[in-house]
Formats: C-alpha cells, sequence, structure tokens
C-alpha cells in the first residue's frame, strides 16, 4: 500500500484523520523527530486546539526548519485546520508566536456580536472560476456545492487578489457577513481550514485527490453548481448508551430519564447496539453523532473498556464529528488508586476516536464553586484544563435543566421569565434549576448562571437539554433555548423533545438555536435523519446536501 506520512508534534486528536487514510488505501507512517521529515515524500501536518500552543510545540521540537525545506523541495505537503493556520505570518490568539510565514496574512477573530464563536459546523469552500467561458474546474476535489466541517474561532479574513497575486488558488466560506479562506493550493501545497476527515464524503474526496496527486479535474454536472453559502442547519444524532441487564452495552431513550421499560420485566430499553446505530445515522446524513454513556456517569471510563471500543470501531467507519460523554471528570484509577485527572481521562476518549468531550455534572460543580470563589478561575478544572490543551471547540458542556414555576418573579432570587406554558396551579413566570447525577439532584443553580460559568472557564459548546421535555416528542422547549442563546455567545445545541421533522423546523425559525438533536424518533425508526432534512430543505432552510460516500 501506498504511504503517507503525519508529522506527531502532540497538537491533538488525530485519530479520525489517521481511520480516513488507512480507508482510501494508504498506509500512515509517523514523523517522530525532525530527522524522520526528510524520509517523507507526502506530508501532512494535522492540528487542533491553540495556534500558540500548538506552534510553540511545533518550534520547541525542531520542526520549524525542516518542514519548510520540504515544502520547498516540492514534495507533496498538506496542512488541516491549525496546519492551515501555521502557513501564514501568525494570529491574534497568540500575537507573538509566529506562523511559518509561507502565505502572506494573519487570523483574526470572528466577531461575535452577531453569531456564535467558535465557528462550528459545515459550510463551504469553493475554488470554482466566476468567468463565462472557463470551464469549472474542482482543485483537489472541492466541490462548489459540497458542504465541509468547520471548528474554529480564527480565521484568516478574505481580501480578493491578495493571495491570488501571489499564485494561491483560494476556496472561501462565509461566516455572518465574514468572508474567510477556508482552503489555499499552489503547487504542491494544499491546506484547509475545514476537516476534511470529518466531512463526509466531500472530505474524504478531498483527501483522496491530495493522496492521489489529482490536483485538478473538471467539475461534474452533479458538483457544479454554486450551493448557498454559510453555515447549514446541522442535524445531531444523540445515542444514550448503558449496560443492559446481561451487561451488554446498548443504546437506550428515557422516559424524563428513566430508561426502563414501564411494565413487564423492567428492562433497560434496548434500542439498537450502538456502533451499528451510529453507522446507521451517518449514511442518513447525520451532521454529527453524540453518544452519552450513561454508566460512566456512575463508573469510571478508565474502565469502561467496551465504550473505548465503541467509539474506536465507530470512528473507523464513521467520517462526522463525535462526541463522548459520561464520567469525564477527576478519578481513581481502580487498579491502581492514582489519581487521575479529567484531562487524562478526555485524552483517553480522544485517542479512541472522539472529536469532542462532553462534561455534564462537573460543570455544575465548577460552576458553583466559579460563583462562591466570586468568579475566580482556578484553571484547575475540567473545563479549563481540556479547553487549555485541545481547544475550547473540544469541550461541550451537557446541562439538564428543569422548570420552576413560581407565581411572581418576587418569589425568587434567581432570573426569571414570563411563560406562556403556566404551572398546574397557573404560575406565569418560571426559571430553570440545574440538575446533576442524570437528572437525581437539583441545584439551587440557574441554567443562565451555569451557561455564563462555563463560557467563562472556556466550554465551546452547550448541548441544552430539558427535563421536562425528554420523551415526550412535544417539540423544544424553545423559552429555554431563548433564554440561554441570549446569555452566552458560544454555540447552543437544542435537545428533548424532537417528535418529528416540524419540531426541527420550529426550533430553527423560533430561535437562533446553532443546532438540533435527535434520539428516539431516529432509534423507533419514526424518522431518519435524511426525512428531516428533505422537509427543512423544502422550508428553505440550508442543510448539508447528502453525498454518496463512493469516493
Amino acid at each position: 500500500m501506498p504511504t503517507v506520512h503525519l508529522l506527531d508534534y502532540a497538537a491533538g486528536n488525530i485519530r479520525s484523520l489517521v481511520n480516513a487514510i488507512e480507508k482510501l488505501g494508504w498506509d500512515v507512517e509517523w514523523i517522530r523527530s525532525p530527522d524522520d521529515v526528510p524520509n517523507a515524500e507526502k506530508l501532512i501536518l494535522p492540528g487542533v486546539g491553540h495556534f500558540g500552543h500548538c506552534l510553540t510545540q511545533f518550534a520547541n521540537a525542531g520542526y520549524v526548519e525542516p518542514v519548510k525545506a520540504h515544502i520547498a523541495s516540492g514534495k507533496p505537503f498538506m496542512g488541516i485546520c491549525v496546519g492551515i493556520q501555521a502557513l501564514f505570518e501568525g494570529s491574534d490568539e497568540a500575537n507573538a508566536v509566529p506562523g511559518l510565514g509561507v502565505a502572506k496574512g494573519r487570523l483574526g477573530r470572528f466577531d461575535n456580536s452577531d453569531k456564535s464563536v467558535p465557528h462550528i459546523g459545515w459550510n463551504s469552500a469553493s475554488t470554482v472560476s466566476k468567468s463565462s467561458d472557463a470551464k469549472p474546474q474542482s482543485v483537489y476535489g472541492l466541490s462548489p456545492d459540497s458542504k465541509y466541517y468547520y471548528v474554529h474561532s480564527y480565521a484568516v479574513p478574505y481580501r480578493k487578489g491578495e493571495l491570488e497575486n501571489d499564485g494561491w488558488t483560494v476556496a472561501t466560506a462565509t461566516y455572518g457577513n465574514e468572508v474567510f479562506v477556508g482552503a489555499i493550493a499552489r503547487d504542491n501545497i494544499l491546506a484547509t481550514q475545514f476537516h476534511p476527515e470529518k466531512s463526509g464524503a466531500a472530505g474524504l474526496r478531498v483527501l483522496k485527490a491530495f493522496l492521489s496527486g489529482n490536483k485538478t479535474a473538471p467539475l461534474s454536472a452533479a458538483l457544479s453548481r454554486q450551493g448557498t453559502p454559510g453555515l447549514t442547519r446541522r442535524i445531531i444524532a444523540c445515542l444514550d448508551v448503558r449496560a443492559n441487564d446481561a451487561g451488554d452495552l446498548v443504546v437506550t431513550k428515557g422516559d424524563q430519564y428513566d430508561v426502563r421499560e414501564k411494565s413487564g420485566s423492567n428492562a433497560v430499553r434496548n434500542l439498537g447496539k450502538p456502533v451499528q446505530k451510529a453507522q446507521e445515522y451517518y449514511h442518513q446524513g447525520a451532521d454529527e453523532v453524540t453518544f452519552l454513556n450513561i454508566t460512566s456517569f456512575r463508573d469510571t471510563p478508565l474502565k469502561d473498556l467496551p465504550m473505548l471500543e465503541v467509539l474506536r470501531q465507530t470512528a473507523a467507519t464513521v467520517f462526522v464529528p463525535l462526541t463522548i460523554g459520561g464520567g469525564i471528570r477527576d478519578t481513581l484509577d481502580p487498579a491502581t488508586g492514582r489519581s487521575v485527572p479529567a484531562l487524562e481521562v478526555a485524552t483517553l476518549y480522544f485517542k479512541s476516536g472522539a472529536d469532542k468531550v462532553s462534561i455534564g455534572s462537573d460543570a455544575v460543580t465548577a460552576a458553583e464553586a466559579y460563583y462562591a470563589a466570586n468568579r475566580t478561575l482556578t484553571g484547575k478544572t475540567a473545563i479549563e484544563t481540556i479547553s487549555e490543551a485541545y481547544g475550547a471547540q473540544a469541550v461541550v458542556v451537557s446541562i439538564d435543566p428543569k422548570r420552576v414555576y413560581v407565581a411572581s418573579a418576587s418569589d425568587t432570587t434567581h432570573a426569571t421569565i414570563s411563560t406562556s406554558l403556566p404551572g398546574m396551579i397557573g404560575e406565569a413566570h418560571c426559571w430553570y434549576a440545574c440538575t446533576s447525577q442524570g437528572g437525581r439532584k437539583t441545584h439551587d443553580l440557574s441554567v443562565t448562571e451555569l451557561v455564563t460559568a462555563v463560557e467563562a472557564m472556556g466550554a465551546g459548546e452547550i448541548l441544552l437539554n430539558c427535563i421536562d421535555r425528554d420523551g415526550t416528542n412535544s417539540g423544544f422547549d424553545l423559552e429555554l433555548i431563548r433564554s440561554v442563546k441570549a446569555a452566552v455567545k458560544i454555540p447552543v445545541i437544542a435537545s428533548s423533545g424532537a417528535g418529528n421533522a416540524d419540531h426541527f423546523t420550529e426550533v430553527f425559525t423560533e430561535t437562533n438555536v446553532d443546532a438540533a438533536l435527535g434520539a428516539g424518533m431516529f432509534h423507533r425508526g419514526e424518522w431518519t435523519v435524511k426525512g428531516v432534512k428533505e422537509v427543512l430543505g423544502k422550508k428553505g432552510l440550508d442543510v448539508r446536501p447528502f453525498e454518496d460516500e463512493e469516493v
């Protein structure tokens, strides 16, 4: 099998990239020291996280000059995410840390006054010629009608002609009113801000073109349409996973968090096998897959080897982002009694193929301590340490709030909303109390207090559940979603209550939520992800187009 070299400089999770390359028929060899770089024919520079952290690691390991020499030699080179950022002159994320200067320009942070930051989701990368006499050309398999998975807070603003005058072909994307560089190509170099290994069939096509040396090719009619620019509406499939009474991991679904059958054996509700379900939703067009490992809320993931194997098998066949939640906290190794920090637990998941980790109960405890210390950050919480090492985009906080009704706003110290859904005795006001331990413990902490705290700690995304709506198939709690979106600048995922495609249409048209998640309606076969997207498309909502994985 042909070989491609990946540079290993401790720049975050790259298991998914290895899986994608191997699927396409290439072997991966690792560059583990600067002396190995001259041996590489094709070299890929990956990277996830903070520009300053990654480039400092890169420079301290002695890779700057060998990689520059590889690029100058004309050998194929590809940079991904921080890998494209490294090619530029620098970034506002770390002003004192220089880039390689292969391309002119600096990265700036997205403006969050009118949109969520980080920029997370599926966006364009089009390089098609606009001249009327030119036949549309695909550069390294890029298509104007495809969407690719981005996750970043900093980007190079696009200024027409600046990079092109230096010989670069530029693919752009639009986020809000900002146009930025999504990919660049010149001679032997391809670099993408998006993650091709997480971009489904469209991304695999780009990777294959680089590996095969196919720099340009005519676009087929099916791939030459100019798609709608900007971020699509993300549809996420969520799988609650736990051990059943026989000890096997199964996908289950709760009714207000109760996952046992209401009659008969009272067994754990079994809706399928985790890996097979994840593959099914991927092929239906799910934009992300989330595993919530219920067993690990009570057990340490250090001994949860079956779940780690589920994650490994899924990552080898599912090429969209994978999130894993459950038990990500400081813990003890049951074998040795050694204290294991949350960062080490998260790293175990990342090395098994996760792209993001979801933190639940530990976030509530951290937020309470944050307010008790007069909003002081310690730098030691799970959110802070993982965000520092892997970037904010790798940290999702999963929140389980429930309504608390009051007759008057003056009856509580918490900020309330006037609700259109009165309480059982007609209460017209409510606030949302946070819970932990799978909804079993209620805290004197409001949902807006919690999300404000975790955003300050470095969380990159909120997974907003709702105990009142869980398993009801009655639609998302729009009032809850609006209140949380108004409180933070980071992306919010709506969860709990989806029962049909109209509920997704409603949440995307009635709120400015960033993504929406479904579970039971998919597990029971009542709806497919593809079916939901078709309904959204007919309502004029932009979704990622379905593409066959054959590349």
